[in-house]
């Protein structure tokens, strides 16, 4: 059976350890040399960030995100251990790892490291398809004759070199088309490099349940459990037609991913169309206080990624999931594209007024959309807000001041709600 050292890169007939540097880290598969389809995932990525920043941080449980009323947006592994997870309330959070570093997301950072992972990924092929600055699919058909080694070495190649030269680990998925890649990178993290063949694709997934599916967030999930569909095995029971007359579009994709049939390719270069952030509150809120603090969290997290990828939007959106389901959307063009915190907010918080008392709430999400360069923002201000100038000014400064002495040099009052 192929073969293939992660440590040294030794290709060799399948054993226990590789023939060269007798290293433990192997990955075996029969088509581990006949797939190139791959989703590369970082393993906590802004938390490692951090701890390769600042070593004092190794052995320390980190999370990343807000004040005790904000939310976690992710943690590190030993964090993960104790049960804290992504989206969690911060207070949560806190009672299960006490001890936990909580570090405000740098944005900046963040993309810098992304950036250098992409540069790395780009060596390797023009067919990128990056999901967010931790994750991409690659395909690397056609390459083994440019490289003189087939994908998979490759692959193991990228993240050797990430860690080597960026102090950052990641977890490869290899399969024949990209919802399987997918599935296998989250297998075997952190540090993990999963395959699944074409010739066990049928057999891998006939027992999974359908929340594996990417894209069926719980409301989706409730709607086929209602249907009796909880794993691929029920799902192949449908007809592709009833399929379609239960769930629409969905029920057509379901159908063919119920196979492992996947006929997207990856679109190297796609541009960015929005920016947007969103939250599930652990509890259904209508509390005014509440709502308003994550407002404010989610414009900064927005205004941070459209500052790191040098953009702005000049339509901001207003998201809201009501404890049945229900999603309500709120759109509001802006004379000017904008990546300021505080306009994002404002315009956000004219939204959510508008909307009225229709809560509780179990979601809240920002973004912006309608794209441009980050040269044609903000450059009217609002001759019906004299005071936006000089917060725009304000907010300018405090990015300069975190850049230099840290994330928690300046906090907004606003922040801590």
């Amino acid at each position: 059976m192929p073969a293939l050292c992660r440590d040294c890169l030794t290709t060799f007939d399948a054993g226990r350890r590789c023939p060269a540097c007798f290293g433990p880290r192997i990955v075996a598969h029969p088509e581990l040399f006949d797939l190139s389809v791959a989703h590369m995932d970082c393993d906590a990525f802004y938390a490692s960030v951090e701890k390769r920043d600042n070593p004092e941080l190794a052995d320390k449980p980190v999370i990343i995100g807000g004040g005790r009323r904000g939310v976690v947006s992710t943690a590190c592994y030993i964090a993960r251990i104790r049960g804290v997870h992504s989206a969690m309330p911060m207070f949560q959070a806190l009672k299960l790892c006490p001890d936990a570093v909580v570090i405000k997301p740098r944005m900046q950072a963040y993309s810098e490291a992304s950036r250098a992972i992409r540069a790395m990924m780009d060596d390797l092929t023009p067919a990128v398809e990056p999901l967010s600055l931790d994750e991409a699919f690659l395909d690397l058909s056609g390459t083994r004759k440019l490289h003189g080694a087939p994908p998979a070495v490759m692959l193991a190649r990228l993240v050797k070199r990430m860690q080597d030269e960026l102090g950052l680990t990641g977890s490869i998925g290899l399969s024949h088309n990209k919802f399987l890649a997918k599935i296998a990178s989250d297998m075997d993290k952190p540090r993990g490099f999963s395959v699944i063949g074409k010739a066990e694709t049928a057999d891998f997934l006939r027992d999974k349940p359908v929340r594996l599916i990417w894209g069926v967030g719980a409301a989706t999930q409730q709607a086929l459990e209602r249907a009796g569909i909880r794993s691929f095995a029920d799902l192949l029971r449908w007809d592709r037609r009833d399929l379609y007359a239960r769930f629409g579009a969905m029920g057509d994709r379901l159908y063919f991913l119920a196979r492992g049939q996947d006929r997207r390719r990856v679109s190297a270069n796609a541009p960015v169309k929005s920016i947007s952030k969103e939250t599930t509150f652990h509890e259904d809120t209508g509390d005014a206080d509440i709502l308003d603090g994550h407002l404010w969290r989610l414009s900064e997290q927005v205004a941070d990624r459209a500052k790191a990828r040098a953009l702005a939007g000049q339509v901001v959106t207003l998201k809201l999931k009501r404890a049945d389901h229900r999603l309500i959307t709120r759109r509001r063009s802006l004379p000017d594209a904008t990546q300021l915190a505080d306009r994002i907010y404002r315009t956000a918080r004219a939204l959510l007024d508008q909307v009225g008392s229709k809560g509780p709430y179990r979601l809240i999400g920002v973004g912006i959309s309608q794209l441009v360069d980050e040269g044609r923002a903000d450059l009217s201000g609002d001759l019906l807000d004299p005071q936006a100038r000089q917060r725009s000014n304000a907010e300018r400064a405090a990015d300069a001041i975190r850049e230099k002495f840290g994330p928690d040099a300046i906090i907004k009052g606003r922040s801590l709600r």
